[in-house]
């Protein structure tokens, strides 16, 4: 299961976090969401449990508890595919075609 974790504290690092899920079972992956351009943690993770019931009981215990000195939000992480774009056939102007 995927699960998102919101109102991190900036200074929170991945092994941190992995080690406070590790509490509730196996901790497959973290990924703490950084700016793209400075490199400075966004506030917010992502954390993958492959067993279902463990990571729910680390949701059930972790949601609204403090960590680093703010209450975390911790929910299963909802899929938010990218919306298809249309191809664009212009090449960035308009072509007047009726003179």
């Amino acid at each position: 299961m995927n699960i998102y974790i919101g109102n991190l504290n900036y200074t929170v690092k991945e092994e941190e976090l992995s080690s406070i899920f590790g509490e509730y079972g196996t901790v497959e992956s973290v990924k703490i969401v950084k700016d793209h351009n400075t490199g400075r943690a966004k506030g917010f993770a992502f954390i993958t449990m492959p067993d279902n019931d463990e990571a729910q009981e680390a949701i059930t215990n972790l949601d609204q508890k403090e960590f680093f000195g703010r209450k975390i939000k911790v929910v299963e992480a909802q899929e938010n595919p990218k919306p298809q774009r249309r191809p664009n056939n212009n090449s960035g102007f308009r072509r007047n075609y009726n003179r």
